[in-house]
């Protein structure tokens, strides 16, 4: 997928079934490491080039990329049959805890405690992480609630958050053998 606009530039490309492969620049080394962390952890295949008008701050070049993300995952999701639809996970990175929970559902909600608002992670301001997470979820149009158990760090608060969505999306797409072909729900869709 590309989208240009006259704020930012994004080609990127996901696949589910992936390895952990990534191969990230956007120009910011810390938004580089957050995609990475969903593409190993999740054993998703990233490839992302974005460029932006980075002069005016970050938040466009954050904004887009978590949107072409979220679009590129719900385009190679498909149609969502046989899959588990629900993840989550815990996930401890030294002194910081995390728990993320998703749910393919095809109505976007989000519920996001980072306790990262008024800081900094790295080259990031804190309320970015959280609006990665946001429009991501969003525009992949699933329900997702992050919330930070402990910690101090904001480095690894904000890694620990993509690598817990990582586990808990990676949960989310694994097919269901008991479920093969069957879409996930009582309505009989997850369109809406």
């Amino acid at each position: 997928m590309e989208r240009a606009t006259a704020e930012t530039s994004i080609a990127i490309s996901v696949d589910l079934d992936g390895q952990g492969r990534y191969d990230v620049d956007t120009g910011n080394g810390f938004l580089d490491h957050m995609v990475s962390q969903i593409a190993r952890h999740g054993l998703f295949d990233i490839e992302l080039k974005a460029e932006g008008d980075t002069h005016v701050g970050w938040h466009h070049l954050v904004e887009d990329t978590a949107i072409m993300l979220g679009r590129a995952f719900g385009q190679a999701l498909g149609e969502p049959r046989g899959i588990r639809r629900m993840g989550h996970a815990i996930v401890p990175l030294d002194e910081t805890l995390v728990m993320v929970a998703v749910d393919w559902s095809g109505r976007p909600y989000v519920a996001v405690d980072t306790t990262l608002n008024e800081t900094m992670v790295e080259t990031l301001s804190g309320d970015l992480v959280a609006h990665f997470l946001e429009s991501f979820a969003i525009e992949a149009r699933i329900n997702l609630h992050a919330r930070v158990l402990a910690g101090v760090s904001p480095h690894h608060k904000a890694e620990a958050l993509c690598k817990a969505l990582a586990r808990a999306l990676r949960d989310a797409v694994e097919p269901d053998p008991r479920a093969a072909g069957q879409v996930p729900s009582t309505k009989g869709t997850l369109d809406a």
